[in-house]
């Protein structure tokens, strides 16, 4: 079961965004506020509403802590506040000037990036408050932004509907059309579907948009294939544009909000709806979980902000499911390795994992050097067509360790062709 617990009436218009830290819940407006409540009783803080910001707050958000609250305006800043008293720590103006959309902390509390109307994107010290990195998409405004859970990998969403991933350096790593419209809202599960010691790592990102769909991705990095942004499935249950979407704390849930007034509770492992939430009159712009307790916050053009509480029994339902699933990869049998690695056009390397009995728990061990010593897989990167030069005078040795290679057959190397063309675009005139 789920109820509605709470009603807050305080804003004076449309609310735009709301977020939780262990103690506080933060809604930010249209009127130009921020409003602090406490989650004991949730009567605002006296020091609440806190206020600087001259024109509409478009987004607030925690550092993972609580002490800092970051906002961020129409009027081109990104502000730091301390929770505990009010006080306005840091103002960060976007070099562009342009309206700042939306902003989130790094999970290690030493960044805050902010995105821009005009598709720029900053990274800003958390500590000096001082611009350390920053990117621009090619078209369209920002609107949504997410921190993979262990801080690598930023994700950003933009109004022409790509998703755009850069590395810690801001370096763009991979962008692709992942919305027909606009993206409105992004967000990671902060529970990875996989998080091998070797490098391996699995990510559930959520995103919607315009469309009206919301559409779950598998976000992957490995240190020998690099990284992969991957399409999982797509959520067709709003009949309007999705303006917001938000994983639980445990991953268990996503909730959306939807122009047509509802808010829907997924079960992230079925993918079956949970609950549709009607009780809002006007669209609803944001949806959150509290990280502690089985609370969601949904805010709304209606100018309130619904606190629900779920029981027990919604997380064990959730849980219990997961458990008879075998979709995490220290599950998969060899034969799932093997499709695994045909959807990665690795298909030539099928046999070789095969004669080995690469399982999934098997996979997330593989390193580099386990490629190259156990699997004799070559491991180094050549010119394609030196290489098939090698290859086409009946060498069958490796160019660089002088044995024996067991394939001939040449995987591209699409991390290191990635790296070279971010070096052309950045050195080219």
């Amino acid at each position: 079961m789920v109820k509605l617990i709470h009603t807050l009436a305080d804003h004076g218009d449309d609310v735009n965004c709301c977020a939780f830290s262990i103690s506080l819940l933060a809604t930010c407006s249209l009127d130009k506020t921020i409003r602090l409540y406490s989650l004991s009783d949730f009567t605002e803080l006296p020091h609440s509403p806190l206020k600087f910001h001259t024109y509409a707050v478009h987004c607030c958000c925690f550092s993972p802590s609580g002490h800092i609250l970051a906002s961020c305006s129409t009027d081109g800043t990104t502000v730091l506040w301390n929770t505990q008293n009010g006080q306005t720590l840091a103002v960060m103006e976007q070099p562009s000037g342009s309206p700042v959309r939306v902003c989130q902390f790094s999970p290690d509390s030493t960044c805050v990036a902010s995105g821009a109307a005009d598709g720029t994107v900053v990274l800003w010290n958390a500590q000096s408050y001082k611009l350390y990195r920053c990117g621009s998409v090619k078209d369209g405004s920002l609107g949504a932004c997410a921190f993979s859970p262990n801080g690598n990998l930023l994700v950003t969403g933009s109004s022409c509907g790509d998703l755009t991933v850069w590395d810690d350096k801001m370096r763009c790593l991979h962008s692709e059309k992942a919305h027909d419209l606009g993206i409105t809202c992004c967000n990671f599960s902060s529970q990875p579907v996989s998080d091998g010691e070797q490098g391996l790592q699995f990510f559930r990102l959520a995103s919607c948009g315009q469309d009206c769909q919301i559409k779950i991705w598998v976000v992957s990095f490995t240190h020998v294939l690099g990284f992969e942004l991957k399409h999982k499935s797509t959520l067709s249950g709003h009949c309007a544009p999705v303006l917001a979407c938000a994983f639980s704390h445990d991953g268990q849930m996503l909730v959306s909000g939807s122009v047509d007034k509802s808010v829907i509770v997924y079960n992230t492992n079925t993918e079956n709806i949970l609950y549709t939430l009607t009780q809002h009159t006007r669209y609803v712009t944001t949806c959150a979980f509290a990280p502690n307790v089985l609370l969601l916050a949904t805010g709304s053009m209606d100018k309130t902000v619904n606190i629900w509480q779920f029981d027990v029994d919604t997380l064990c339902q959730a849980r219990s499911t997961e458990d008879q699933l075998k979709q995490f990869t220290e599950d998969w049998s060899e034969e799932d390795v093997s499709t695994w690695l045909c959807a990665q056009g690795l298909k030539d390397l099928v046999g070789i994992f095969k004669i080995n009995n690469i399982d999934g728990k098997e996979l997330l061990n593989l390193t580099k050097e386990s490629l190259a010593d156990d699997l004799k897989i070559d491991g180094y990167s050549y010119e394609r067509e030196a290489m098939e030069n090698w290859i086409s005078k009946k060498k069958r040795t490796s160019p660089m360790t002088n044995l024996i290679l067991p394939s001939v057959v040449l995987t591209p190397n699409r991390t290191l062709k990635m790296a070279i063309n971010r070096w052309l675009e950045t050195h080219q005139k």
